[in-house]
């Protein structure tokens, strides 16, 4: 059916090829190696060798300008949208250098065919002329015939059928500038190659025009879509001609949001003169040049370098490695040692950084790195060191504003830190409280047992969550009852209760409330008698928006069980044989000052260690030793 048929020049031919499509170019390679071997070393004159060359140089324009952009340590406060650009956008942009092939494709059409340009055959390293004369074409044909073209593309039909791709991208990255279909790709090739061609049919061509008119403009095209302003608002201020002879990336962003204005290259004149310039462009420039769109976080996670062929896969290096599941890609062996060097260099003279973010339910999170490897932390040398960037980091985020900031991965190693209570009892002053994955959990759960409650059936939790939500419960005076022995030297027994008022435990035959609720929190469950719900912890998690760098599902959510429901592999709540509470007047370890967010306190490791002597066993049967809590 003709009607169901694409429009010409709205997909790529070579679309179904993926990553094959760079033997495309192999005549270009074969080519070369013709002439190295005839001439027995490199062809430096040899045009075929400046168009791999210049591919290359090309995308490795772009690529710099991306690794830079994706540099949130250095560009979060100059950043156009906050925004992060999520994992659609970036199969979505995936063969972005198409246009790279295609012109390098007619740029070797042009040097075989059989008219080509004056000079090719005895190109000439310079010629000054030729840089006036393709600026002048440049300023006279390239650009007006650009923003004509750019407004017709903005009108139906032609938007629908082959610009509306390009504005799918919320966020603009350097290499969305390359990202379009082969239409647009070649009104680009007209707009690059016209100050070329008039150039050297004037006489005036020369290689290096070629490499400076081309990088240029890719630069300056990398530049407008990086998402990062990197011209003062202040050059502007003391040059006020200036605005209309080079855009901004707030200028290009402006046209992605509102696609009715601002549709000229690089020379904001050619909208003044058309009527379409937006006079919110150097205003909010300014604004987000001076930071308006800087956040401060409300939660920090702070990691670190696993080894060294994992630092090659951060955000700011390769978008194609960085988003995708970790693998020891064999294209990355060559840049080891570089990795290596800057490791080191990391050690004597970085700091933390800031690595990726995500919005959740509005929330800034942000990911922070110590600039440490794994290795190091076994290096018995290097343990102050690494304390010491935790502990600036820990001071950062306490100035800053930050809410809580979680130690990840051996940031929180007991021998090291000692989860982070060395940090705590220095500064005992802190706002931000310093947690990690066990303890910050612990809090959470704890926080959505209701006020009212009186008893807690634990099961299955891991020995370090169940122990800190068991021990902060019975200080509460709230009856534990456990499936398990994990706890007895830490909560010595009272049957009959105390005089301080801790709930006595449950004698042999107490059965667990047929209402209970059972809620998911890692491998085990928690219920709370006389129908008190655990709720939020098991709810389906709201989306995470505007991530950057965090290959998430749309939806992340924890399983939340049926009412009633049993643990895998039991028949519901059942009689228990084994319990252990709280005596009454028993010491309660003292809490870690910070650990747990919100006044949750938790045991010390070396005062709460298992006492098997203490262990009651009800009923001539013993809990299975590795139930947990």
């Amino acid at each position: 059916n003709s009607s169901a048929m694409a429009p010409p020049l709205s997909s790529w031919p070579w679309a179904s090829l993926g990553i094959y499509k760079y033997f495309l170019l192999g005549p270009l390679v074969w080519k070369v190696a013709q002439e190295w071997a005839e001439q027995g070393g490199a062809p430096l004159g040899s045009r075929w060798l400046h168009l791999l060359l210049l591919f290359s140089a090309r995308g490795l324009t772009y690529q710099f300008w991306f690794s830079y952009s994706n540099m949130l340590f250095l560009t979060r406060r100059r950043r156009v949208v906050p925004d992060g650009v999520d994992f659609r956008q970036v199969d979505h942009e995936w063969d972005w250098d198409n246009f790279l092939v295609l012109q390098t494709l007619i740029g070797a059409a042009l040097v075989n065919g059989p008219l080509p340009l004056p000079g090719l055959e005895d190109l000439r390293v310079w010629d000054p002329r030729g840089l006036g004369i393709a600026l002048l074409l440049h300023v006279g044909l390239s650009e007006p015939v650009f923003y004509w073209a750019h407004r017709a593309l903005h009108g139906a039909p032609l938007f629908g059928q082959y610009h509306a791709g390009h504005h799918s991208t919320p966020v603009t990255q350097p290499l969305t500038a390359g990202f379009g279909t082969p239409l647009e790709a070649l009104l680009l090739t007209l707009t690059t190659g016209v100050p070329l061609a008039g150039a050297f049919l004037m006489g005036a061509g020369s290689l290096g025009l070629v490499y400076v008119h081309l990088l240029t403009f890719d630069y300056l095209r990398s530049m407008g879509y990086s998402n990062v302003e990197v011209i003062s608002h202040r050059v502007f201020e003391a040059l006020p001609p200036l605005r209309y002879l080079i855009y901004t990336p707030t200028y290009l962003s402006l046209h992605h949001r509102e696609k009715d204005s601002n549709f000229c290259l690089f020379m904001p004149l050619f909208d003044l003169l058309g009527g379409t310039l937006n006079s919110k462009s150097w205003e909010l420039q300014k604004e987000i040049y001076q930071g308006k769109n800087d956040r401060v976080p409300e939660f920090v996670f702070l990691v670190h370098v696993v080894d060294i062929m994992s630092s090659m896969h951060v955000p700011f290096v390769l978008r194609s490695i960085s988003s995708v599941p970790f693998e020891n890609h064999l294209i990355l062996l060559p840049f080891w040692p570089v990795a290596l060097v800057y490791g080191l260099l990391m050690w004597c003279c970085s700091k933390t950084f800031l690595v990726s973010f995500y919005y959740l339910r509005g929330r800034l999170h942000q990911t922070w790195s110590v600039p440490r490897h794994g290795f190091q932390y076994f290096i018995p040398a290097a343990k102050a060191g690494i304390n010491r960037q935790i502990e600036l980091a820990i001071l950062r985020a306490d100035r800053m504003g930050v809410k809580v900031l979680s130690l990840a991965a051996l940031n929180k190693n007991e021998a090291l830190n000692g989860g982070g209570t060395l940090f705590v009892d220095k500064h005992p002053d802190l706002r931000v409280r310093v947690v990690h994955g066990n303890t910050l959990t612990a809090a959470v759960i704890l926080n959505e047992i209701p006020s009212n409650t009186k008893e807690v059936f634990l099961t299955g939790a891991t020995s370090k969550l169940g122990r800190a939500i068991a021990l902060y419960l019975c200080r509460k005076k709230i009856r534990v009852v456990v499936h398990a022995d994990h706890v007895v030297g830490e909560v010595p027994e009272d049957p009959e209760g105390g005089a301080r008022g801790v709930p006595a435990v449950p004698r042999a035959g107490h059965q667990v409330p047929g209402r209970a609720e059972l809620q998911d929190v890692a491998r085990g469950q928690v219920a709370v008698a006389e129908g008190a719900a655990v709720g939020a912890a098991g709810d389906a998690l709201p989306p995470v928006r505007r991530a950057a760098h965090h290959r998430v599902p749309s939806r992340l959510h924890l399983r939340q069980a049926r009412r009633h429901e049993a643990p895998q592999g039991r028949a519901g709540p059942r009689l228990l044989r084994v319990l252990y509470g709280a005596r009454g007047g028993a010491r309660v370890p003292r809490r870690r000052r910070g650990a747990l967010p919100g006044g949750v306190g938790a045991p010390r490791g070396g005062r709460a260690r298992r006492r098997p002597d203490r262990r009651r066993v009800e009923g001539g049967a013993q809990a299975r030793p590795h139930a947990g809590v």
